[in-house]
């Protein structure tokens, strides 16, 4: 258990909006087949702005509401699988877009999937001293890892980015919990993914894309969620009643209600945006945490539930008091 108090948070989005209907022209699909299957309405396409440009955007957007200096900020973390190139990691690259280069902080990505903010912020937490300040960011581009001939895996990604800034040692109390269990089946992964715009003559171009066997990764992700959100409620000795919202990885509306179900939790207990920004993987997570803070959904003192599942196959929660 750590002491964390979230100073601020954010969230950007690419300009250009693809709604349902546009899919209707380039795929055997239509609006009402897909919102009756994932819930999603629309998601962000990113035609100019990089990974890196987007989670720079989130993280602007997060100190402008927090009460810290960025240089305050001792630990920069973004998690991704979709950054801008192998090396510099994409966190070096927004520390040089936020002109934070001539301060004493330590930048880096993880991927751990759609689960990676909350592997972020359980890291954070960990490795933060009392009184430091940590800038957290889930950040992605998964329109360039996205076969848009696949009906499978195009209607439901989006790109996006959010960011979360905490302090260690004041706030409320932050449990965690995280898992990683392998995926032997590959029922999620990106086989041979280049991460340049120039095409890569050792990879087939079916390896480029993202592959996901979606029953078996909804008989997962029901499993998963529950077990998370379980598992730090047990770890932070609170009941389910005490928690006043819960925002999960935003993949499916199919797989959160079948969460609530399992649970016999009214769907209104969960924080849901997917309808406008699909799964935008591991900003999925700090998106909607800053939309509820926008919307009025969370303010201090409010308990909250971070849940979500990922590649991997990865899976974690967390419980905050704000």
């Amino acid at each position: 258990m750590s002491k964390i108090e979230v100073l601020g948070s954010g969230y950007a989005r690419p300009a250009h909006r693809i709604y349902n209907k546009d899919l209707e022209a380039i795929l055997d699909t239509s609006d009402e087949w897909i919102v009756q299957r994932t819930g999603i309405y629309s998601r962000y396409v990113s035609t100019q702005e990089t990974t890196s440009m987007l989670a720079a955007r989130a993280a602007r957007a997060a100190l402008d509401n927090a009460s810290v200096d960025k240089g305050e900020i001792r630990l920069l973390i973004v998690a991704t699988l979709s950054g801008d190139q192998p090396m510099p990691s994409t966190a070096c690259l927004v520390q040089e877009q936020l002109d934070m280069m001539d301060q004493p902080l330590m930048a880096f990505d993880l991927n751990a999937a759609c689960s990676g903010f909350l592997f972020s912020l359980q890291c954070a937490s960990a490795m933060l001293e009392d009184g430091q300040c940590a800038l957290i960011i889930g950040a992605e581009n998964l329109s360039k890892v996205i076969d848009w001939t696949d009906r499978g895996t195009s209607i439901l990604f989006g790109d996006g980015a959010g960011a979360m800034i905490i302090r260690k040692g004041s706030g409320g109390e932050c449990w965690h919990f995280a898992r990683s269990k392998g995926d032997p089946q590959r029922v999620l992964d990106i086989p041979g993914k280049t991460l340049s715009e120039v095409p890569c003559r050792n990879v087939a171009e079916q390896y480029r894309y993202l592959h996901m066997d979606g029953r078996e990764v909804f008989r997962f992700a029901v499993g998963a969620m529950q077990e998370a959100i379980e598992a730090v409620l047990e770890r932070a000795s609170k009941t389910i009643d005490e928690v006043d919202l819960i925002i999960p990885h935003q993949a499916n509306v199919r797989i959160l209600a079948a969460v609530a179900r399992h649970m016999k939790l009214p769907m209104e207990r969960f924080f849901i945006n997917l309808d406008e920004f699909g799964n935008t993987s591991a900003a999925s997570v700090p998106i909607a945490f800053a939309q509820a803070m926008e919307q009025g959904r969370l303010s201090k003192g409010m308990k909250v539930i971070l849940v979500g599942f990922g590649g991997g196959l990865t899976y974690g929660a967390s419980w905050m008091e704000l």
